[in-house]
């Protein structure tokens, strides 16, 4: 996903095996992003364009004609299957593949917005309806489309619209009749029960209450910083030759305090799963619904009417002015380049992406900084010896000699601010000497081969005026030399595998039918964010991260004192990793040896290692020790057994639990409820009390008995499984948050009055730290509170 697809990997690591040994060592020691990149784009021949080329074609990113059809009559069999989300998703791929203006196009938007009136969407609703008539919908169909706008405007309230639409309406039918579509005694009956309801809604004092106001705080910081755009002022820029940029606490910060907000400088979807077609399917059109399918390519907002790109079926949009404002901004170049950027890779589309909106800033400026940071032979050495070479920029402080002096901090403008900008992105260090040759190879290779796309295209879409900008665009030959755009692209490329930040989202799984919310969170998108980029990692963070949309927010998780470092979680933490996974996997991503104090102490750890993952002794329930042969952490019993046996057994319950899930999903809740039960008892011989999968057991026996309307029942196994949460991740953490949540609900359908009060106090505590009050969950929960605390009080007899 992040780098090129296995084949094109595979081909260029071949290829590199069949080099010269002299060349391999050329390109191994050159020590600037520049000389890596001329020593290998000129190994790049016309065949390994060209098999790059049949990679890339096994994208269908174009648009179909035959498409829009295909994707209608599924959309349809899913609407009558009353399955409104799945039509939905099915119409918009339809929409992607038509045409501007044409029946095609019509007909889907028409049939979308039947679907998002069933789902209650109604203002998207009437705007699929603007967009079907605007596209030339058929005007035989056109009554019935017409009562459905009139049913949402007077939903909404909208009632003199509501009413001009029924006229309109009536008048049409008077004069063509005959072109309905529909029975015309069953168009007039319709519009006849519309009528009353209008006359209904109107005789009604106060149909609909006034706007609501949000009483929400808004996502913004109270007080901005001077130094750091997008931070607040409880945060200062510091550096240090050891460990680079860095914030530290101007104050001390409580938690839930927001530190930074930040919106990503470039962010690119993830595209998910989405292989390339393979001949002889079935069909080539392909079903699934990624992420692409789910939110906008450019704000990354969810929406299930999405707009698409007029000239590729790929990029697709929340609304006509994310499109434009895309299309002005990249998406003029990218349009015909959809099969080659997914075939190299994320990262790789990140980079062309950072040069194209760089053009908007200052372009001179922008390549001079290139001309002079290419032929900067220090490009690559680690910050602190780097600082001096730039006397303009802002400054930190550090000790030479016993004394104080300060050095410039990179990435910061002329006036000693650091802030989300082009000149901050490039200051990023890409770690050329930390990289491996393959991998630096294998970079070059794939920018190059994206360069000459470019350039055999003769950047038509750059040199063209763009839709709506009188600006003109920037292309290679207005500049001295492209390779200045592929070494700028290759350095970007080096630098997302230490400084791309996943963006995330929350997303409900399983059935919508369930009571019990249930999420995950999963990533949506890749960017790059400036400031927060200046954190370093912890793998016990005194920070949370947190999106909405393309926005990055930091809150305090705990407690943190005046001069403490701001820190971040990189991915590898405490409480989901044993201390020697951790260290692996941040030497190999970031190249560093992590000497937070969780790792120096390793206080956390025991001999039988996490509790989430220990075995148990079936006789006496102490915990197993040791490596290959465990044995009973009790010195009174002289249990052993082997670790091969019991990993042995733990799969094969991971499999009967995935089997239960599975009888719970289709909705066989009494076989489920056996079934999980039988691995309740199977765990309970060989596992920990607080492994994870005793967890998941737990959990599933909860989902099932809330499915059954047995709250008590599901209540007490959330609680433990709610134990197990708590253990592994901590008390306050955002996992913790999520199950709180959860047993909150069960609680409040129980009608457990004090049990749901007390537990959504604890819930809203925990998700407020993590997300701020905006979050969907802790609006749920006050609105769970605000129902119970409106209940009348519930009579007490007399005593006997």
């Amino acid at each position: 996903m992040d780098l090129p697809v296995d084949e094109w990997k595979s081909y260029l690591l071949q290829k590199w095996s069949l080099l010269p040994t002299s060349i391999q060592i050329t390109i191994s020691t050159a020590k600037t992003v520049n000389d890596i990149f001329l020593h290998s784009s000129s190994l790049l021949q016309p065949e390994d364009e060209m098999f790059l080329k049949r990679l890339s074609r096994g994208y269908l990113v174009g648009k179909d004609p035959d498409a829009p059809l295909f994707y209608r009559e599924e959309g349809n069999k899913k609407f009558q299957e009353k399955d409104y989300a799945g039509a939905a998703v099915l119409y918009s791929k339809g929409v992607s593949h038509s045409m501007p203006n044409t029946e095609d196009i019509s007909l889907c938007y028409a049939n979308r917005s039947a679907a998002l009136f069933h789902l209650g969407q109604y203002e998207t609703c009437l705007r699929d309806i603007t967009r079907a008539q605007m596209h030339g919908y058929p005007e035989r169909l056109r009554p019935k489309m017409m009562l459905r706008k009139v049913e949402c405007l007077v939903t909404l309230g909208r009632l003199q619209e509501a009413s001009q639409t029924i006229s309109d309406l009536e008048s049409n039918l008077a004069a063509k009749s005959t072109l309905a579509a529909a029975p015309f005694h069953i168009l007039q009956r319709n519009l006849r029960h519309l009528k009353r309801k209008v006359q209904e809604k109107e005789n009604l004092t106060e149909t609909f209450p006034a706007a609501l106001v949000n009483a929400f705080e808004d996502m913004e910081l109270r007080e901005e910083n001077e130094q750091i755009s997008s931070a607040s002022s409880s945060v200062s820029l510091r550096t240090d030759p050891l460990k680079g940029r860095y914030l530290i606490a101007t104050k001390d910060i409580l938690p839930g305090e927001l530190l930074v907000k930040e919106d990503a400088f470039v962010s690119v979807l993830n595209p998910g799963e989405m292989p390339p077609l393979h001949h002889g399917l079935e069909s080539k059109w392909d079903l699934r619904v990624t992420n692409g399918d789910l939110y906008c390519h450019q704000c990354l907002k969810p929406t299930l009417a999405t707009v698409p790109c007029d000239g590729c079926s790929y990029a697709k949009y929340c609304s006509q002015e994310c499109m434009q404002q895309a299309w002005e901004r990249y998406h003029s170049t990218e349009c015909s380049l959809g099969g080659l950027l997914l075939t190299l890779g994320v990262f790789c589309h990140i980079a062309l992406r950072l040069i194209l909106l760089a053009r908007f800033e200052d372009v001179d400026k922008v390549i001079r900084n290139l001309h002079e940071e290419i032929s900067d032979e220090d490009i690559c050495l680690p910050e602190g010896k780097n600082l001096v070479k730039t006397v303009n920029y802002g400054l930190g402080e550090s000790e030479e000699n016993g004394k104080i002096v300060e050095t410039p901090i990179p990435g910061c403008d002329i006036n000693g601010k650091y802030k989300n900008d082009y000149n901050a992105v490039f200051k990023l260090l890409p770690h050329t000497e930390n990289h491996s040759p393959e991998h630096k190879f294998l970079c070059a290779l794939s920018v190059s081969a994206l360069c000459r796309q470019l350039e055999a295209a003769s950047l038509q879409a750059l040199t063209t005026d763009l839709k709506s900008s009188k600006r003109k665009a920037v292309t290679p030959e207005l500049c001295p030399d492209v390779n200045i755009w592929g070494v700028a692209m290759l350095r970007h490329m080096l630098q997302l595998q230490c400084n791309a930040q996943a963006i995330t989202t929350i997303q409900q799984t399983g059935s919508k039918e369930n009571i019990i919310t249930d999420s995950r969170q999963v990533r949506l998108a890749t960017g790059i964010f400036p400031v927060v980029s200046l954190l370093n990692h912890s793998c016990n963070p005194n920070t949370t991260v947190s999106f909405i949309s393309t926005v990055a927010t930091i809150r305090a998780s705990q407690p943190i004192g005046k001069g403490q470092e701001i820190l971040h979680c990189y991915g590898p933490h405490m409480n989901r990793m044993g201390v020697a996974e951790r260290q692996q996997k941040l030497r190999s991503q970031y190249f560093f040896d992590c000497n937070c104090s969780v790792c120096q102490t390793e206080e956390h750890r025991t001999a039988a290692g996490p509790r989430w993952e220990a075995f148990c002794c079936n006789h006496c329930r102490a915990l197993m020790q040791g490596d290959d042969v465990l044995s009973c952490g009790s010195r009174s019993c002289t249990e052993s057994i082997s670790r091969d046996h019991l990993v042995s057994r733990l799969q094969d319950l991971q499999q009967q639990v995935g089997m239960a899930r599975k009888l719970l999903r289709n909705g066989n809740l009494e076989q489920a409820i056996q079934q999980l039960l039988e691995c309740q008892n199977d765990a309970q011989s060989f596992l920990s009390a607080e492994h994870s999968m005793a967890g998941d057991i737990e959990d599933g026996l909860a989902q099932a008995y809330a499915a059954l309307g047995d709250w008590q029942k599901s209540a007490t196994h959330l609680q433990k499984s709610l134990r197990v949460v708590e253990v592994r991740h901590g008390p306050s953490s955002v996992e913790m948050g999520h199950e709180l949540f959860k047993l909150a609900q069960v609680f409040f359908n129980g009608f457990a009055i004090p049990e749901a009060l007390n537990t959504i106090q604890k819930a809203e505590k925990v998700l407020l730290v993590h997300y701020g009050p905006w979050n969907d969950e802790i609006q749920e929960l006050q609105k769970m509170k605000s129902c119970l605390l409106d209940l009348p009080p519930i009579p007490v007899g007399p005593s006997v």
